[in-house]
């Protein structure tokens, strides 16, 4: 069985690169693909306090015959939690569903929520946390440039990670230099789009045909190429055990740029981060 290399952070913890997400999964479905992921490799679940599967998700790890100590395990606070105090008590919930016997691995601010101008207290929290040793690494998700540099700057602390949406048609190039600038490493949600176009689109399929894989495949492979953490969701067993085996996949320089060449202006499926929700 191949494994997932790591990327380290500049905390000094890593990472499993190719991880398992389980948004819009529901938590008694999370229960059991999370087995199942766990029995095909993946050594890195991420959940979220919004996403109501924390529970799910922490049952099929203390069901899994895998080690709890080698899972990697990411949940986020949500938007409603944002500020110092709030923080510390949202967290505990989300360990308290969790219910791991070990600190979460990586711990995000879901999105920045510019107007709000509480995720400056809330990074504060987060550094508390991990100080306190609740939390190994934090990091952020849907951080504008100029957010991202402020808690930075405010706290000298820099996120471990940054979590963004990012796919062959929205590439974030611009985003993915400034984490680079900063040592901040970056991982790609909604990494195969949605409603299916990226995967129908010819560079890619053509690609796939070339190599007798899918095209779910030679997406994941190009994010693995850029250097991204990657976290495709699945419910079906067969995908998921199919996405697991992309990590066999290399893409040549030509491949990974024509897949890059696909991003355009109007690729986001997404909440721009830069506005509020």
């Amino acid at each position: 069985m191949s494994t997932s290399p790591n990327v380290t952070f500049n905390d000094g913890n890593q990472i499993p690169q190719l991880g398992y997400g389980v948004f819009q999964v529901e938590d008694d479905v999370a229960e059991k693909v999370v087995q199942q992921a766990l029995a095909a490799g993946y050594r890195h679940i991420d959940t979220a306090k919004i996403y109501g599967n924390e529970e799910g998700v922490g049952r099929g790890i203390a069901a899994s015959d895998v080690n709890e100590k080698d899972i990697f395990v990411t949940t986020k606070l949500w938007n409603d939690d944002q500020g110092y105090e709030s923080t510390f008590e949202a967290f505990d919930r989300s360990a308290e569903r969790l219910g791991l016997d070990k600190p979460v691995d990586l711990y995000l601010i879901h999105w920045a929520q510019p107007e709000n101008k509480r995720y400056l207290d809330t990074w504060k929290a987060f550094i508390k946390l991990q100080k306190q040793g609740k939390v190994k690494s934090i990091g952020v998700s849907n951080f504008p440039e100029e957010q991202l540099r402020e808690i930075v700057e405010e706290t000298g602390v820099t996120p471990a990670i940054h979590q963004v949406e990012l796919h062959p048609f929205f590439n974030q190039e611009d985003i993915r230099r400034v984490n680079a600038e900063l040592g901040i490493a970056t991982e790609a949600w909604s990494p195969l789009g949605q409603g299916g176009e990226v995967l129908q689109e010819k560079v890619i399929t053509d690609i796939a045909e070339k190599h007798g894989v899918t095209a779910g495949q030679v997406v994941i492979a190009w994010h693995l190429a850029l250097g991204n953490v990657v976290i495709p969701k699945s419910v079906t067993p067969e995908r998921i055990v199919e996405n697991f085996k992309s990590l066999d996949l290399k893409l040549t320089d030509a491949e990974i740029q024509s897949i890059s060449g696909l991003s355009r202006e109007d690729g986001r499926i997404g909440h721009d981060p830069s506005e509020t929700m």
